[in-house]
């Protein structure tokens, strides 16, 4: 192992704040003694071989400067290596920084907590899901909300948020109860109606939705939160509630515990960490003790 740090940074995270929250983390780590290394990918397969690279040739630890696609692909390249991870949260939603306790908007003091845990050696591991051979370290997403994002990614116009804003009309326009097959662990398959079916293995995704507000990422397990069948004023009225994770309560949601679900549904694709992994079936399996982060005490 090298004494050299690997900086993965995504320039167009956050509308370019990738590239500004680099350098004041860059100068942290400097700062405090730490050779630096910054790479940037050409594209998401180039950055996750550059990721794969430096943690096959021994870096001290890989960080990444960016949102949660620059952390899911910076855990897709340490998982399973006992590489830590450092996360200087940059981009848009910064869900996995938010779950793990790390300070958002401030890339100066989230460089120099990394360069802290690095002299302590302070690390904590945290579990990943794996669905196949990808790993994802917030939440799996299927059904109403993964529609929105698919609608969302196939519009032109308009640009930005607004564009899954008008997403969102359009699917609640058309909203109508999905049909599942799902597994926990291994038990019976069943079949249920659902607006939706997120899998947490942190709790928020969007940008600090508390889709599955109890999710720890240290427990070996997901939290599995079901929005049954609802009418098009309940999910508008249940949806404000997210953000603050009361929605739990609601009586149209259900909240599951397992280290492992499937779920099958036809013409619906699952999203984690915000990338779209492919339609269902899909089955994610919680690995714990999968990653170490960088972190405080």
């Amino acid at each position: 192992m090298t004494s050299e740090i690997t900086l993965i940074v995504n320039p167009t995270a956050g509308r370019g704040r990738g590239a500004h929250a680099a350098s004041p983390a860059v100068r942290a780590l400097r700062d405090a003694g730490h050779t630096v290394r910054t790479v940037t990918g050409t594209d998401a397969a180039d950055a996750l071989l550059k990721a794969r690279r430096a943690v096959e040739g021994g870096t001290r630890a890989l960080v990444t400067a960016g949102g949660d696609g620059m952390v899911s692909l910076a855990l897709r390249a340490v998982a399973g290596t006992g590489t830590p991870i450092g996360v200087v949260p940059a981009g848009t939603g910064n869900d996995f920084a938010r779950a793990a306790g790390l300070p958002l908007g401030d890339p100066a003091a989230a460089g120099r907590l990394i360069a802290r845990a690095l002299a302590e050696g302070r690390t904590r591991e945290i579990d990943l899901g794996r669905v196949g051979e990808r790993w994802f370290g917030t939440v799996m997403a299927s059904g109403f909300d993964s529609r929105v994002n698919d609608r969302g990614n196939r519009m032109r116009y308009p640009a930005g948020r607004l564009r899954y804003d008008v997403a969102m009309l359009a699917e609640l326009a058309a909203l109508r109860p999905i049909r599942y097959r799902i597994a926990l662990d291994d038990g019976p398959e069943r079949e249920i109606e659902a607006t939706l079916i997120a899998v947490g293995n942190g709790s928020s995704y969007g940008g600090g939705m508390r889709i599955c507000p109890e999710a720890a990422m240290d427990d070996g397990l997901f939290d599995i939160c079901v929005v049954g069948p609802c009418s098009r004023g309940t999910l508008l009225r249940v949806f404000p509630r997210v953000f603050r994770g009361t929605h739990t309560t609601h009586p149209v949601v259900t909240v599951h515990r397992a280290a492992k679900v499937t779920l099958a549904a036809a013409d619906l694709t699952g999203y984690a960490d915000g990338e779209r992994l492919g339609p269902l079936p899909l089955t994610a399996v919680t690995v714990p003790r999968a990653a170490r982060l960088l972190t405080g005490a």
